[in-house]
């Protein structure tokens, strides 16, 4: 996913105003994958969600001090949100590939069963079946492959529960307050980028 331009950025402005600017368009670019996130089928978006969490956690990591108290606050709940997403992400790319591991085991035992049937036989003897060589692997797989969609169901009710906590505590209008206060302990009003 590639990040939305912050535009009119001035490299000799105050950093704290410039640093400001980038959080309001990264607050509104993870906003914006609501309400498509909020489906447990739309993959992308969720993993898209993640990557403009980590964008906008990293521009708070940096500009936190400058900006009013809620900013660590929105850090943490950002980072929270991001961390969510890439367990959620982590399931789904890896329940695909144990379904197609087991898939393949499926296919190599159904051609051995069938190597060793008698020829011309009208039907198979289920006894054929207990020798077939991934036959224990098939268990396992499926167990895996079942907490893994367990897990992954799990962490999506997580996640829609911390975004809509998100919501409940005004994210978007806390963090825009904050990132306006410049009198806060710890932010002078002029900082300006080294150089």
């Amino acid at each position: 996913m590639k990040a939305r331009r912050v535009k009119g950025l001035d490299p000799a402005a105050p950093l704290a105003g410039e640093l400001q600017r980038i959080v309001a368009v990264r607050t509104g670019e993870l906003l914006g994958f609501m309400p498509a996130a909020a489906d447990p089928a739309q993959v992308q978006a969720l993993h898209d969600m993640r990557i403009a969490a980590k964008r906008l956690r990293y521009v708070l990591e940096i500009g936190a001090g400058l900006f009013g108290p809620y900013a660590a606050t929105a850090m943490r709940r950002t980072r929270e949100l991001q961390d969510l997403l890439g367990e959620i992400h982590d399931c789904d790319v890896t329940l695909p590939r144990v379904l197609a591991l087991a898939e393949r085991c499926r296919a190599e035992d159904v051609a051995t069963i069938l190597a060793r049937a008698p020829e011309g036989a009208e039907d198979l003897d289920p006894a054929l079946s207990v020798h077939a060589p991934h036959a224990a692997a098939h268990r396992g797989l499926q167990v895996l492959a079942t907490h893994l969609q367990a897990r992954r169901e799990l962490l999506f009710g997580r996640f829609l529960a911390v975004y809509e906590q998100l919501g409940r505590d005004d994210f978007r209008g806390r963090l825009a307050r904050a990132t306006a206060d410049r009198g806060s302990p710890g932010a002078p009003a002029d900082a300006r980028p080294p150089g």
